[in-house]
């Protein structure tokens, strides 16, 4: 296992449409996994694309509320698809780690569905709602190209993170969105 290298803003990588996983249960697409399960460990976010890793496959991991001994369970999910299940968006603050040292506020639906396969070939269908589905989103975006700047309405509203203290709690805080995405 290893820890893998974050592109960062800029990167053409974290540009383009990433291309769907063919073969889930591919030895390869397996020792990738498991070095974007090492990285998101090591540097202590909530959910990794694999376009954020370099490599440009529909492919996120995320913490997703569960049984884990910190509350939480990590999700594999390959070739996701989202459906809003809410009719509005709620802003909440996102980070990124290809966009490091900063916040923004962006809108995201606060109920989706996801669905996609797990690393074993299975279906995987959840409904999630307000961290969680942002989470889901933000970590989707990715694998279209779209990092949270693109989502803001305000860039106003886009500061860095030695100057949150400055900004006021959406009205939607309750959710961990002060948390790094990926």
């Amino acid at each position: 296992m290893a820890i893998l290298k974050i592109a960062r803003m800029g990167h053409p990588v974290l540009a383009r449409t990433a291309e769907p996983v063919a073969d889930p249960a591919s030895p390869g697409l397996a020792a990738l996994i498991e070095d974007m399960v090492e990285t998101l460990a090591d540097i202590g976010g909530r959910g990794l694309a694999a376009p954020q890793v370099h490599v440009p496959l529909r492919l996120v991991i995320f913490l997703a509320p569960g049984e884990g001994a910190d509350g939480s369970d990590l999700v594999t999910l390959i070739n996701p698809e989202i459906t809003p299940l809410a009719k509005g968006t709620v802003d909440g603050w996102e980070g990124c780690l290809s966009v490091p040292g900063l916040r923004g506020l962006v809108p995201r639906w606060t109920r989706i569905r996801y669905r996609g396969l797990s690393p074993a070939g299975l279906p995987i269908d959840r409904i999630a709602e307000g961290f969680h589905a942002r989470v889901v989103q933000h970590e989707c975006d990715h694998l279209d190209g779209v990092l949270y700047p693109r989502r803001m309405t305000d860039l106003g509203k886009l500061v860095f993170e030695s100057e949150m203290r400055w900004q006021p709690a959406p009205p939607d805080d309750d959710d961990e969105s002060g948390e790094e995405m990926t």
